[in-house]
């Protein structure tokens, strides 16, 4: 990710924008510090529109299909003394 001053991302907003689209976000510094990232419109719309729910997620994972030995101990629980 390329890093931008302000003074130079306020003067060269059109390549900066290009430079989004064309090679992926870029960084935005104020007096040295990261402050902003420019992303294209198909970046954001990507992560902003990620609607998957947890069963999907999960459905999505390498370990489907895995099956799992989730039996309980049957043993009684420990004493604590409390």
């Amino acid at each position: 990710m390329k890093k931008w001053q302000m003074q130079e991302a306020k003067a060269k907003l059109s390549k900066l924008i290009k430079s989004a689209v064309n090679y992926g976000p870029q960084e935005i510094s104020v007096r040295g510090k990261s402050t902003a990232v420019i992303l294209s419109i198909d970046k954001y719309r990507e992560l902003v529109n990620t609607k998957d729910n947890l069963v999907k997620f999960m459905r999505k994972s390498p370990l489907v299909g895995i099956v799992l030995d989730i039996e309980r101990n049957a043993d009684e629980p420990r004493k604590i003394n409390l």
